[in-house]
C-alpha cells in the first residue's frame, strides 16, 4: 500500500481524534476546567489541521476519488457529500473565529461562537466518516487528475 493509498486513512483518523477532543474539551469548559479545556480544544483544532494538509496534499498530489458505487445512489451521495462540504466550511470558519475570540480573551462571545462551532464541528466530523467509509470501504472508486496535472498539464 502506497502513501498516497493510506492519506485517506490518516486524514480521516485525524478529523476523528479533532471530534473526539472537541466533544471532550466541551464538556471540560462546562465543568469550569478552562485550562485543560485549551489544551484539549488547541489539540482539536491541530488534529483539524493536519487533517486539512494531508486532504489538501492528497487533493493536489493524487487527486479526488470518485464514486464507485451504484449509479442509483450516486445522486444520494453527491447530496450527502455536499452537505458534508457546506458543513465543513461553515465549521472550520466557525472554529477559525472561536479560537481568536479565546486568543484575544473575549470569552462572553467565544462561548456562545463555541457551543455553535462545536455543533456543527462534531457532525461534521461524522459526516466526514461516512464519506470515508462509502469511498474507501463500501464502494471504492477511482482517482481523477492531480490538481497540479489539471493545470499545468
Amino acid at each position: 500500500m502506497s502513501i498516497y493509498e493510506i492519506m485517506p486513512t490518516i486524514s480521516t483518523a485525524f478529523i476523528v481524534i479533532s471530534g473526539i477532543l472537541v466533544a471532550i474539551g466541551w464538556r471540560l469548559a462546562m465543568k469550569r476546567q478552562f485550562a485543560t479545556h485549551e489544551r484539549v480544544m488547541v489539540g482539536g483544532a491541530v488534529t483539524a489541521l493536519l487533517f486539512f494538509i494531508v486532504y489538501i496534499s492528497r487533493t493536489a498530489l493524487v487527486g479526488n476519488t470518485s464514486w464507485g458505487g451504484p449509479d442509483w445512489l450516486k445522486p444520494y451521495y453527491m447530496v450527502f457529500l455536499l452537505f458534508h462540504i457546506v458543513l465543513a466550511t461553515v465549521a472550520a470558519v466557525f472554529g477559525i473565529t472561536t479560537l481568536l475570540l479565546a486568543y484575544n480573551k473575549r470569552f462572553a462571545k467565544h462561548r456562545r461562537w463555541g457551543r455553535i462551532t462545536a455543533s456543527i464541528w462534531l457532525p461534521t466530523a461524522f459526516t466526514g466518516v461516512v464519506v470515508y467509509v462509502l469511498l474507501y470501504l463500501m464502494y471504492p472508486g477511482g482517482h481523477t487528475a492531480p490538481v497540479y496535472r489539471a493545470i499545468f498539464g
